[in-house]
Order: structure tokens, then sequence, then C-alpha cells
């Protein structure tokens, strides 16, 4: 009994015919707008792309429009700077929603002194969107020496801001 080689021929023709007919499917004609024809919610002519807010209201959602430049929340970002602009700037993160304030000196209490990071964490305004870092040092005879910030200072920064963001919100919508 002699052993024959198993043929390949067919096997192989049936993988092209696949091929071809899967091939010859993606081909057809489109019935619909082309990807790049497709209005997208949010396009910008400038290329850009802003986030919607949820919740179908207009006017809220041109309030929270992303500013070109600016990947956060441009409400939350605007009230921070107003917030804190009283103390002098170390940087700026608009795309990560990072401020850091350089140390500020209150002019009437010479021997302390702070430093504040705003990190905006959402595109929307919520209330969990902002966080707020304060460090603390005191000046003794050995130089700066980190001092124990009051937990309510962070929230009361916070709040602040929070309320800014609204102030700035109703400003924008229409009467």
């Amino acid at each position: 009994m002699t052993i024959r080689p198993v043929s390949r021929l067919p096997l192989l023709a049936g993988v092209v015919l696949a091929a071809g007919l899967a091939v010859a499917g993606c081909a057809s004609t489109p019935t619909g707008p082309g990807p790049r024809e497709l209005e997208q919610p949010g396009a910008r002519e400038d290329g850009g792309f802003r986030i919607p807010f949820i919740g179908g209201d207009e006017a809220a959602d041109a309030a929270t429009e992303r500013v070109d430049g600016i990947g956060v929340n441009s409400l939350l970002w605007r009230a921070s700077l107003d917030t804190i602009g009283f103390m002098p700037l170390d940087t700026t993160d608009p795309f990560g929603g990072v401020i850091t304030t350089e140390w500020y000196n209150d002019p009437q209490v010479f021997n302390e002194r702070f430093r504040v990071s705003v990190f905006i964490v959402d595109t929307r305004l919520r209330a969990d969107a902002v966080t707020v870092s304060v460090n603390r040092q005191t000046l003794s005879a050995n130089g700066w020496l980190n001092a124990e910030v009051n937990p309510d200072t962070e929230l009361a920064i916070e709040n602040a801001i929070l309320s800014r963001a609204r102030e700035l919100r109703l400003a924008t919508l229409p009467n």
C-alpha cells in the first residue's frame, strides 16, 4: 500500500476564493458619507475638538467649552487664576490642569510663607474637579521649616474657586 501525499491545491484555492470574496464585499459602493464627511459633535473649524457638556443644555455646553490652548474646564481654570492671582505664579500647565505658585509671604506676617498648587482633574464644572494643596513654612533660626497647614485652608480655597467658577458660568448664560 502506497501513501499518496495530500494535495494542498484545493485548500489553497479555497482560501484564495474566501479572501477574494471578503475583499470584493469591502469594495462595494458606500451608501453614506465617508468618515471625514461625517459631522462630528464638538468639531471646530480650526481643527480643535471640544468635549461637550453632558446634560444637553446648550448654554451650559457653551459655558464649559475648552478655550484654545486649555485642556481642562476653562471656567475652573479662570476661577483658579482669579482666586490665587494675588500670589506670584511659578508654573501653569493648561493641558494638565496644574497651577503652582511661588512661595508667598503675607506682608503683615514676615515669618510665614505659603505655596499653593491647584489641580483641575475634569473637563466638567463639578465640585470634585478641583483639588488644592497648600504648603506652609515658618522662619526659624535654622531657616525655613515645613509647618502644618490647617486642613480647612485647602477646602476654603477649593470653595472659593468653585464659587468664582459659578459666577463666571452665570455671566456667560443668556439672560
